[in-house]
């Protein structure tokens, strides 16, 4: 029991807690949640570069996306299928360890650096446009006027969303697997190209390896969350579809 409080902390669950109850709330859950959508279409479209070319990304006022490419070569396809989802849980991780760090300067530069890459290249659709450009003034906005407080519960409080979506878009996705197999997306197209490995199967493994970096960041004391520090002000710095 000891080692559990040693690793955990109550502004973790406070936050992770604040982090579920928003997403939940109609136009604005739906809105925030793309920040996770936009690392999981992201993680394909980087991978696709490496055997295929991208069209382009649509993010959608759902909350949901699709990532649009050419056709490249079957291991290519496997692994831009199977990306979206273990970038995302990855991207969750990466977020706790650079908080963990005190390294938060490093993930906004992260999480801009993405959203800017989309708003150039990939993302066309309107609403796409819209929340790219939105989302990335407002999170400046903060950045830029906010406290040092406020800043690093900003950074926390994304970070959470990240977790919290990295998880329920696995537990999802396997549950739609197991519930109408020809229907679930990422999970559906990787049945079809490995042959043998019912989607069913590519379910339990997303579900299984957003579990996994949970685990890890949970012995890694990741999730043990103190006051953090972060400079007061934020300096600039000068077709196939995957659902």
């Amino acid at each position: 029991m000891g080692s559990i409080k040693e690793k955990l902390s109550l502004k973790f669950f406070l936050f992770v807690g604040l982090a579920f109850i928003i997403i939940q709330i109609p136009i604005i859950g739906d809105y925030l949640r793309i920040i996770n959508t936009v690392i999981h279409e992201s993680g394909h479209a980087f991978i696709a570069l490496f055997g295929g070319h991208v069209e382009s990304i649509s993010l959608l006022m759902n909350g949901d996306g699709v990532t649009h490419g050419t056709q490249s070569i079957w291991i290519i396809d496997l692994i831009t299928c199977s990306a979206g989802y273990l970038i995302s849980s990855f991207m969750a991780y990466v977020s706790f360890w650079l908080i963990k760090k005190k390294k938060q300067t490093l993930l906004i530069d992260l999480i801009l650096g993405i959203i800017l890459i989309n708003l150039l290249l990939w993302v066309r659709n309107p609403y796409g446009l819209f929340w790219l450009a939105s989302f990335g003034l407002i999170f400046l906005a903060f950045l830029i006027k906010g406290s040092q407080k406020v800043i690093h519960n900003l950074v926390l409080l994304l970070a959470c969303i990240l977790l919290v979506e990295s998880v329920s878009t696995a537990y999802d996705i396997l549950i739609i697997s197991l519930i109408q197999p020809h229907a679930a997306g990422d999970a559906t197209n990787l049945s079809q190209l490995s042959a043998f490995i019912p989607a069913q199967a590519w379910g339990i493994f997303f579900f299984a390896q957003a579990l996994f970096f949970i685990v890890l960041g949970f012995k890694k004391g990741l999730f043990r969350i103190g006051a953090g520090e972060l400079q007061p002000k934020y300096q600039l710095k000068g077709t196939k579809e995957f659902l």
